[in-house]
């Protein structure tokens, strides 16, 4: 089994309008182990019942930090993202945003294709939706790796350490999972097929997981280095990838993070997070069931994970807030109001990591009607592909002539031009934050049109993995079938995207 690598043990519609925001109708996603795909091999006892999950009892959550208070801590928070991104959105449903033009005309015609997409691969049994997560890319072209390799560990590894162990490898392939990039691709070491993209990067973090190249054992393998990655991720001048040295970072910067010993354990193994959950005093027993708000787990990744995000990120009284940037469309203020949270990869760990959770220990979280779409170019792709947005034309301009200057560098692409832009633009910051409340809005009319309601309905995160990301995709395939590239590309430097 691989773990990770560590310098040293001793460094440590229409019909749509500002009326609707706050009635989304969100449903947590309340996956039974019943239903789990993940098919442990060895007999389930009270750690990982296959009786259907009980009702999600009611729980007081904890509350966002006060932003009068502890601004920084607020725009940390999970609350942050929705609340702030919501200005954003009243903008746009008054088609007064700085960068994009909106015409609301097309809004219904995004939820019927996001529709069209959900139907023809689910229809009539939506509820088999899994919830976005890490889980399905490890399965690209319908391989059962991930079962595979727990029937692998044996009888004798429990459910417990199973958990420890998916946890160790979802961690480490969701911080490797940044745009790839058009040329990048990985030739399996077990089948000798080519995967591209986030799948690609899938196999490829597994594949390196199990031959222990993030080893946290010293004497095992030699400290993780941007060399190793690359020679792991099979790149070389034929095969580029974007990003190599960020994500490289963040690995090596990992092993310090994981030297916290209370989240992480005296081994510094990020599956001991289990660990720290389960004895938690926000923890609480729903019959034999743990009970877990979404903060907790939060604010363990928020703060666990904090050394490891560049320090050149957006900071407010010198604490570095992560992927949170100041955005033109917010009401004008001074200081950190202007500022819009997003913390994309944490939230795409979170979705991750609560699924081996709730499938092999039967946890139940409450709270992940907190959790939002993910604002990144997939579903924000799809917002741009169906009209719905449109670039402004002096920012089309400035977009394509960054594209050129960036296609004279080698290996960068040069075909099917469109819009560039690095991540703090306000171009992208804006596009993000928008997404995030389209996306909510979409959910209320998908269900509708799909008839679903109550607890029937689609959750977020089955949407997002069923519809938007997948539907966002697809039509890039469509629109760019050379490069297969978002209509607006971001220099991605593999640590936001």
């Amino acid at each position: 089994m691989g773990l990770f690598s560590k310098k040293s043990s001793g460094s440590r519609t229409n019909s749509v309008s500002s009326e609707n925001l706050g009635k989304t109708g969100r449903k947590g996603s309340q996956t039974s182990v019943a239903s789990s795909s993940m098919k442990s091999p060895i007999q389930r006892s009270s750690e990982g019942s296959t009786s259907p999950l009980p009702s999600i009892p009611q729980v007081d959550l904890p509350a966002a930090p006060d932003p009068g208070l502890d601004p920084s801590g607020y725009l940390r928070s999970i609350q942050a993202v929705r609340e702030r991104s919501r200005f954003v959105l009243e903008a746009a449903l008054k088609n007064q945003l700085t960068n994009f033009i909106v015409d609301m005309n097309k809004f219904t015609d995004v939820a019927e294709y996001v529709v069209s997409i959900i139907k023809r691969d689910f229809a009539p049994d939506y509820q088999s939706i899994p919830p976005h997560g890490r889980r399905q890319h490890f399965d690209v072209g319908n391989v059962p790796r991930i079962d595979t390799m727990m029937e692998s560990w044996g009888n004798q590894v429990d459910n417990t350490e199973r958990t420890r162990r998916l946890l160790d490898l979802f961690l480490v392939s969701v911080l490797l999972d940044a745009g790839a990039g058009t040329k990048w691709q990985y030739k399996s070491n077990s089948n000798g097929k080519i995967y591209r993209r986030s799948e690609g990067l899938a196999v490829a973090s597994l594949e390196m997981f199990r031959q222990g190249i993030f080893s946290s054992n010293p004497g095992q393998k030699d400290q993780l280095t941007v060399e190793m990655l690359a020679q792991g991720l099979q790149v070389s001048e034929q095969n580029p990838i974007d990003g190599l040295e960020g994500r490289s970072s963040l690995l090596m910067k990992l092993g310090g993070a994981l030297d916290n010993q209370e989240f992480f354990g005296v081994d510094s193994r990020p599956g001991n997070m289990l660990d720290y959950l389960l004895q938690h005093p926000t923890t609480e027993l729903h019959g034999v069931n743990p009970v877990i708000p979404i903060p907790t787990l939060w604010n363990l990744l928020m703060d666990g994970l904090a050394p490891i995000w560049p320090q050149s990120r957006t900071q407010f009284d010198g604490i570095s807030l992560g992927d949170a940037w100041p955005c033109s469309s917010m009401p004008p203020a001074p200081g950190w109001e202007r500022i819009v949270a997003f913390h994309k990869l944490t939230q795409w760990l979170t979705y991750s990591l609560l699924v081996p959770m709730k499938e092999l220990m039967a946890i139940q979280f409450v709270g992940e009607e907190l959790l939002t779409g993910l604002p990144e170019y997939r579903n924000g792709g799809l917002l741009i592909d169906t009209g719905l947005l449109t670039l402004r034309p002096q920012q089309t301009e400035r977009g394509i002539n960054k594209y050129h200057e960036n296609s004279m560098k080698a290996g960068q692409p040069n075909m099917e031009v469109v819009p560039m832009f690095t991540p703090d633009d306000d171009v992208i910051v804006e596009w993000r934050a928008v997404t995030i409340g389209f996306l909510d809005l979409l959910l209320e009319e998908v269900n509708k049109m799909l008839g679903l309601s109550g607890k029937d309905s689609l959750s977020l995160a089955q949407m997002l993995e069923a519809g938007t990301w997948k539907g966002g995709r697809e039509l890039a395939e469509v629109s760019r079938p050379n490069t297969k590239e978002p209509p607006i590309m971001i220099l991605s430097d593999g640590t936001v995207f």
